[in-house]
């Protein structure tokens, strides 16, 4: 999977490939209507160059300012080759190659309103500037052969087109599935946060009541049922404090169903149910004493684990042991699931994408954590989280 730098990289190497084979194209159209001795070769480079400066430039989705100037752009085009003709059936001598290089920057625009620009305007803009592309070899005369090349530049503006649109349509379809899997992510931290907030604030109301009836009898008693009291809901705002910005969005659902929290002490249970499923053997190694963990932390370690079972079991070929260690120190509590498989295949556009790393990451993130994935050095596919436990980590 190609990473963001990655992926900045391969664009800008294509842009510079792009912009190579323009100005070949450039120098090629120039030659052939100095050749011819026509006089429009320089105002044909220069509309390449106004369309490669449109589709250069990175555009954000939805742009609305990109179809607009691709619209102009389009009428300029077409404006020009009205001129060119109109001069070429008055003196033959006049005529001249029509433009390579323009035919290209122009199907490369189309490529990118298709990909990125706002609905509305880029229908226009698909217009014009598809109708320059089709009737440019004209330029060269009303020959057969030119209304072929037109019918070819056609068939290739459509492609560009289809290409642009493929690519927006994969765009959004990931992007939606990405909203879906973060709204459920939220749901899950609803649930969990109703769970341990009842959990403290049960505990409080019950202390409380008890210091109730021994606060006469026993005052010390009493000083000890406030600390714990203290302790309980300072655990309770700081575990807040983690997750509220998460749970901010107004998309999630706060009438899901809600389910009892699993966190770090029923790994064992877990690891104990995938073994026993059939499949590799889960081995978990526990380094540290797991009970007093804040809850959101615990379930997010525990969802971890349980997500990394899942694709050893889906993704994992010839696997025989999937290991978990979980490590507690004074700091940070730190997680790792490493199997002897073989790593997963690199997806094919026409697979699936799977967004279980996105879901794990936005958990992770709410509270602080940070969590990578990726090839063993000995083979295999490892899964590293680690949980800040105090303002130190953070």
């Amino acid at each position: 999977m190609l990473t963001n730098p990655n992926r900045k990289l391969l664009l800008r190497v294509g842009q510079l490939g792009a912009l190579g084979t323009l100005f070949l194209l450039g120098i090629f159209d120039v030659n052939q209507s100095m050749h011819a001795g026509a006089g429009f070769a320089l105002f044909q480079v220069a509309a390449a160059m106004l369309a490669a400066a449109v589709w250069l430039p990175s555009h954000p989705q939805g742009s609305e300012t990109l179809p607009k100037v691709a619209f102009w752009l389009g009428i300029g085009s077409l404006i020009l080759t009205a001129v060119i003709s109109a001069a070429s059936s008055m003196n033959e001598s006049n005529r001249g190659f029509w433009g390579l290089a323009e035919s290209l920057a122009l199907l490369g625009v189309l490529f990118v309103v298709a990909r990125r620009g706002k609905p509305g305007w880029s229908v226009a803009a698909v217009a014009s500037v598809g109708a320059a592309v089709t009737f440019i070899p004209l330029r060269g005369g009303w020959d057969p052969s030119y209304v072929i090349f037109g019918l070819i530049q056609a068939l290739a503006a459509t492609g560009a087109i289809g290409l642009g649109v493929y690519l927006r349509t994969i765009e959004s379809s990931r992007r939606r599935a990405v909203d879906a899997v973060r709204a459920e992510q939220r749901t899950e931290f609803a649930r969990d946060l109703h769970d341990f907030i009842a959990h403290h604030v049960t505990g409080i109301v019950v202390q409380a009541q008890g210091a109730k009836f021994i606060a006469e009898q026993d005052p010390q008693r009493v000083l000890v049922a406030l600390e714990q009291i203290e302790q309980a809901g300072a655990e309770t705002m700081a575990s807040m404090r983690r997750m509220v910005g998460v749970l901010r969005d107004p998309s999630s659902r706060p009438d899901a169903p809600l389910a009892p929290v699993a966190g770090v002490p029923e790994l064992g249970l877990l690891t104990e149910q995938f073994t026993s499923a059939g499949g590799p053997l889960a081995r978990l190694h526990v380094d540290g004493d797991p009970a007093g963990l804040p809850v959101e932390v615990s379930t997010s370690a525990y969802r971890v684990v349980m997500e990394a079972l899942t694709n050893i079991r889906q993704h994992a070929n010839a696997a025989r042991v999937a290991d978990i260690w979980v490590r507690r120190t004074p700091d940070w509590l730190l997680v790792r699931i490493a199997n002897d498989g073989q790593p997963p295949k690199p997806a094919t556009p026409r697979e699936r994408p799977g967004y279980g790393l996105v879901g794990l990451t936005e958990r992770v993130r709410a509270v602080g954590g940070r969590i990578t994935a990726g090839p063993g050095i000995e083979g295999g596919w490892v899964v590293d989280a680690a949980f800040p436990l105090s303002s130190k980590a953070e």
